[in-house]
């Protein structure tokens, strides 16, 4: 399998910083290609969203050009990439929770995660960045850990009254700024001719599934240059919309 990738980040139109951090790189290791990305946003209401971020990315960075290669060699086991990336986020946490003690601050991030490798994608995810798969339609991947989308989990409110909730930002866990972090984890069957998109909340706030399916499909980003076009077309779509938050999507195409 082959993958084509773009990823593109807007600070959006209101805020100064943009707290979005964000990575996607194609890995090879003895003759074998996986595609891992990931993508983080920083806590806006937070001090210093952008050093958790960026810390976080960083840390699974390192892990994509250090561990991954080793363990391309054979066949990935889930249950040993999940210890690794555990690990990973958990001394994230506490890292970060101690900068904030030092400083004095409170600081946190999301964090979502893909790799894709021999016909298989294995994710992990805290917060309410997304995961979708665009193939014959539009699927969210992830859950967000957030209080809204539990009361619609729970059915104590609408889809239509979460989306203009005034706790929709709440999150319940963020690395970093909770005490525990339990991160949640997928796999599932990653075939040709399908997209992956990671997105933050600035992005997916503001746009319907139609929309994304017209735009992101497979038969319509046939290279990176209209995978770019396509993804700075739905950004502005946001700002035109008045999205508030900083706005980032990393596309992801198999073929």
């Amino acid at each position: 399998m082959d993958y084509l990738k773009v990823l593109l980040t807007d600070v959006g139109i209101s805020r100064k910083v943009n707290e979005d951090s964000l990575y996607v790189d194609v890995i090879v290791s003895e003759n074998k290609k996986a595609l891992f990305s990931i993508i983080c946003d920083g806590m806006g209401g937070l001090s210093e969203g952008e050093v958790a971020s960026s810390s976080a990315v960083r840390a699974f960075y390192y892990w994509s050009k250090s561990n991954l290669p080793e363990m391309l060699k054979n066949q990935i086991i889930f249950e040993e990439l999940k210890c690794q990336w555990d690990e990973i986020i958990f001394e994230q946490n506490q890292i970060l929770s101690e900068y904030g003690r030092r400083k004095g601050i409170r600081l946190g991030t999301t964090l979502t995660a893909l790799l894709i490798v021999d016909y298989k994608y294995y994710a992990v995810h805290v917060g309410d960045s997304r995961i979708y798969e665009i193939s014959d339609g539009v699927y969210q991947l992830t859950s967000d850990h957030s209080v809204v989308a539990r009361d619609v989990r729970m059915g104590n409110i609408t889809l239509e009254q979460a989306k203009n909730d005034p706790r929709r930002n709440i999150l319940l866990q963020c690395i970093g700024a909770s005490e525990t972090v339990e991160p949640e984890y997928l796999t599932g069957e990653a075939v040709k001719d399908t997209v992956f998109m990671l997105c933050t909340d600035g992005f997916w706030h503001n746009v319907t599934e139609d929309e994304i399916y017209s735009n992101l499909n497979s038969s319509e980003l046939l290279n990176e240059d209209i995978m770019l076009d396509r993804a700075r077309y739905m950004i502005e779509i946001n700002k035109s919309r008045l999205e508030t938050d900083n706005i980032s999507i990393i596309l992801v195409r198999t073929f």
